[in-house]
């Protein structure tokens, strides 16, 4: 997506990492390129707006569900793995357990 204009961050870049962005999961250095480009961008605003709705909406209905610490060891492994580089084996790294990882990803908990 692409909101015509011309801008030092392209928005395609911008929603590509928005989740990043709202996770706060950047360096300040970064992030302040998206408040910049929000300030000059309002389709990518309003984007950004509409996901961190939704998000508080799912913290809301969702937020007490407890992972259990297995799951959430293995998942966070495997996306230490991705963030890494490095190669990630195809077998079901939750294989033994009752946990679907397959399901969307639960966001943290805000303090």
């Amino acid at each position: 997506m692409s909101c015509g204009e011309s801008h030092e961050t392209d928005c395609s870049e911008i929603l590509g990492h928005l989740y990043e962005f709202l996770d706060r999961e950047m360096p300040d250095t970064e992030c302040s390129k998206f408040e910049v480009h929000f300030e000059e961008c309002s389709p990518c605003l309003e984007k950004y707006g509409l996901e961190q709705a939704v998000k508080k909406l799912v913290k809301r209905c969702c937020g007490q569900d407890d992972v259990p610490g297995d799951l959430r060891s293995k998942v966070m492994g495997r996306i230490e793995l991705i963030r890494s580089g490095e190669a990630v084996p195809d077998h079901d790294v939750t294989a033994g357990t009752d946990h679907d990882v397959t399901a969307a990803p639960a966001t943290p908990r805000e303090s």
